[in-house]
């Protein structure tokens, strides 16, 4: 069975995955400094939930945009599961181009996203993953990775507006029942919530028009299916295209050689 881990800057994901489909996932807080043991306690103990057992992995694939994290990620692959894990990165075999000016700069959860997006839906599409940063990621027709935006998170500006100003306090992120808010938690929804709405539409409509072909829209992440509620631009939600991305990716590429000293780190 195949161990897959896409650690985020708010969250790692782990989950696995027995050849045909997701027997488990589970999520922690990231934490750079968590060591191998302490993802060990409690990856372990949820494998006992779901009736799996640490002999049942033998193959293991990272993406992640925490660089901090990805020594105990590797360690625990080695310690606990007895394999030498795969990392996404620009230099393995991503089965297309990567068309931009510098590939090594482009985070593991983009490309990962464009080739389970290419796989399951074909290009030309855009991928909107509403993370820590939202991100569009733009695939050509023959799956080329082309680029796209980086946009801060919904959370980061609810956190940057409680911050900034004294008397707006922090507040979670809903759909409001008017544009026009009655009182200021209601005005500051209405402004994160559509202001976000009109933000994904102006981006997808330029992204289309630079393009010049018609391009699906696919979007993951926790609030998609919220922000999909305010637009008829967002097409496709699917939660699992960057988990999606890493079984593809594993699949692709043979499992790495063990490293000669078991304590190395690269």
């Amino acid at each position: 069975m195949l161990l897959a881990v896409d650690a985020g800057n708010t969250n790692v994901v782990f989950a696995v995955h027995d050849g045909v489909e997701w027997r488990g996932r589970w999520r922690i807080a990231t934490r750079a400094d968590r060591t191998s043991d302490e993802y060990a306690v409690w990856l372990l103990a949820l494998f006992q939930f779901s009736g799996l057992k640490p002999t049942d992995i033998d193959r293991c694939v990272i993406g992640t945009v925490v660089p901090a994290a990805l020594y105990n990620l590797r360690r625990l692959a080695r310690e606990w599961f007895s394999c030498e894990p795969l990392v996404a990165r620009s230099t393995i075999d991503w089965g297309f181009e990567i068309r931009v000016d510098r590939p090594a700069e482009v985070g593991a959860d983009r490309l990962l996203n464009a080739l389970a997006a290419h796989h399951h839906y074909r290009g030309p599409l855009v991928v909107i993953d509403f993370g820590t940063a939202t991100t569009f990621d733009v695939v050509d027709e023959d799956g080329a990775y082309l680029g796209g935006v980086i946009a801060p998170g919904i959370n980061l500006s609810l956190e940057a507006l409680h911050k900034a100003a004294a008397r707006l306090p922090r507040i979670g992120i809903g759909r409001p029942q008017a544009v026009i808010g009655r009182d200021t938690i209601a005005a500051m929804q209405s402004g994160i919530f559509w202001g976000y709405v009109g933000m994904i539409e102006g981006i997808v409509a330029r992204i289309r028009s630079e393009h010049e072909a018609p391009l699906k829209v696919i979007a993951t992440g926790g609030l998609a299916p919220l922000f999909a509620e305010g637009t008829t631009i967002i097409e496709r939600i699917d939660p699992d295209i960057t988990l999606e991305g890493l079984r593809l990716i594993a699949a692709r590429n043979p499992a790495p050689a063990p490293p000669r000293n078991p304590r190395d780190s690269a």
